[in-house]
């Protein structure tokens, strides 16, 4: 019979990966604490209305990528294929809008069905940000600083670049979408297909293409950011005046116009060099309108997404490891039940520690190659005599000579605790 395979670009994350992601978790969940962020966390299934209200019936998610199907009671449901839309949709039936101030994160699979490659799969993961209540420019700012301050915790802010945008309000976006119409009808035939379909649906969306011809004609377009209203434009300019304060390097791409319907005002991308054609690692932008268009109380909104598999491709190229090996394996010539007593003693007595133990028996060779092989620093040796006498063996496994300390029992969990932290163990 064959094996049965994991579906094309839904991958396991096998033991040997999951330290680096549980690492990238942790101090990137730690981050989010200090800016007062709160965790949420919503279904990956909703209804597919949560999701073509927000994005927009003419965009590529909805149109090409979402998993939607009918249940068995005639439901359209959709997994999800981003995760704002569905932290609106909670906040709104939770009544958590009512008062001002906001701030969520969340972390959590997403699915799109589209061609795998690298840095873009169908199930990703990814990790995001959300404020609402808050109109005022100091509150898109935090934001990118929050960014900024991830990158610099993981290590890798000389290698991501932040691009930044203003899409104006709703009546500049629609005043801008026909002169950009107006410039490009003359040359439709010279654009990319799936470019001039978007000039019917989505013309904006047209500066994504990677089709030569047609960013040598988007190259020369009217730009939006010159359309944008007073307002508008005097909220970028707060923007870039903290940013510029803050210390924080951006430039401004006016190209920058984000795939989804309900950005308004200031976008966002952090970008990389280093994942070949695939570089946003991180993207968000303002959505003022989004929680009335999911049938909420008119509600500003800003937020952000970031790629954990695209985190953990660069946290790797940057020799970044964190295997999380046990610090103590126990050998053993006592019984079983004698054995797991003492390993239970430990993880008692010193909280975090790691320990392995020859559960499955055997000469103590075979328990000695299989303390080794796992990775273990210290070997805790539980031989017949000493045992009885209520004491056991330290072994370094990492040093050469391997010599052997005898420890009392009563003390072998504060030996072992001053021996890791005096090599600075995880």
């Amino acid at each position: 019979m064959k094996n049965i395979q994991s579906i094309r670009g839904m991958h396991d994350i096998l033991p040997e990966h999951s330290p680096l992601w549980r690492w990238l978790e942790q101090q990137v969940s730690s981050t989010f604490a200090a800016y007062d962020f709160h965790e949420i966390r919503v279904p990956v299934l909703e209804k597919t209305e949560v999701f073509t209200r927000a994005i927009g019936q003419a965009t590529d998610v909805v149109e090409k990528e979402m998993y939607t199907f009918e249940d068995r009671n005639g439901d359209s449901l959709s997994l999800r294929p981003e995760g704002t839309a569905g932290v609106v949709r909670s906040a709104i039936q939770h009544g958590l809008l009512h008062t001002p101030g906001l701030k969520v994160w969340y972390q959590g699979p997403m699915f799109r069905h589209e061609r795998p490659q690298k840095g873009r799969q169908r199930q990703f993961h990814q990790f995001g940000a959300e404020v609402f209540g808050m109109d005022a420019a100091a509150a898109d700012v935090e934001l990118i600083a929050l960014g900024e301050r991830i990158w610099r915790r993981l290590g890798l802010e000389r290698g991501i670049r932040l691009e930044i945008n203003t899409l104006g309000d709703r009546e500049d976006r629609q005043r801008y979408r026909q002169r950009l119409v107006d410039y490009l009808l003359p040359v439709r035939d010279e654009l990319d297909e799936d470019s001039q379909r978007r000039l019917d649906t989505n013309p904006l969306r047209i500066f994504d293409s990677k089709h030569d011809r047609t960013r040598e004609i988007m190259a020369n377009a009217p730009r939006l950011i010159d359309e944008i209203g007073p307002e508008a434009r005097e909220h970028f300019e707060e923007v870039c005046d903290m940013l510029d304060r803050l210390g924080i390097d951006y430039s401004v791409n006016p190209g920058l116009v984000r795939g989804l319907d309900y950005y308004c005002r200031t976008v966002f991308e952090w970008i990389t060099d280093d994942l070949g054609a695939q570089g946003t690692v991180c993207a968000g932008g303002r959505y003022n309108d989004l929680v009335e268009m999911q049938g909420g109380k008119p509600t500003p909104g800003i937020g952000f997404a970031m790629g954990i598999e695209r985190l953990l491709a660069l946290l790797e190229a940057a020799s970044v490891e964190k295997s999380q090996f046990p610090h103590v394996f126990v050998v053993t010539r006592v019984p079983p039940a004698e054995m797991l007593t003492v390993a239970e003693r430990l993880r008692e007595e010193v909280p975090g520690l790691r320990v392995a133990a020859a559960v499955g028996g055997g000469s103590m060779k075979a328990q000695f190659k299989r303390a080794d092989r796992s990775g273990a620093r210290y070997c805790v040796i539980l031989g017949e005599a000493e045992y009885q006498t209520g004491q056991a063996a330290i072994k370094d496994l990492r040093t050469e000579r391997g010599e052997q300390e005898m420890v009392n029992l009563d003390a072998l969990g504060s030996r072992l605790q001053a021996l890791i932290a005096g090599e600075g163990a995880d």
